[in-house]
């Protein structure tokens, strides 16, 4: 199932504006990218090929911000979403939402400091 960029945006805005209240309000400084795929580089240091690699959260994790956070100028976090990678698990429109709505979710919990495990139980739980 493939889309345009613009469409696939539009879904990742739809699922960050679905998020509850109290989340959207702890949630700063981070800005989400879309792109096709990770670089051969950035597939490499997560040890895994660049075409199974679905989203990926960099930055500084809200728990580990301190007092220094921000002090000074901050580049700001960033979730990608790599579209085709998305795109490749996906047969139909539903799919695909919910599909980016997943993705976004897990980096979204790595932005919270939740791990690996902490993120996929708490993604289980709202099955």
């Amino acid at each position: 199932m493939q889309i345009s960029r613009k469409e696939f945006e539009d879904c990742a805005q739809e699922a960050f504006d679905a998020l509850p209240p109290l989340f959207q309000e702890k949630i700063e400084n981070v800005q989400i990218v879309v792109e096709d795929y990770p670089s051969a580089a950035l597939a490499g240091q997560m040890r895994t090929d660049r075409y199974s690699l679905l989203g990926l959260y960099t930055g500084v994790p809200l728990p580990h911000r301190n007092t220094w956070y921000g002090t000074s100028p901050t580049v700001p976090d960033t979730i990608h979403l790599f579209q085709k990678n998305i795109e490749a698990q996906c047969t139909n429109r539903g799919e695909l939402k919910d599909r980016i709505r997943e993705v976004l979710l897990h980096e979204l919990g790595h932005y919270f400091g939740m791990n690996e495990e902490e993120v996929r139980r708490a993604l289980n739980e709202l099955d």
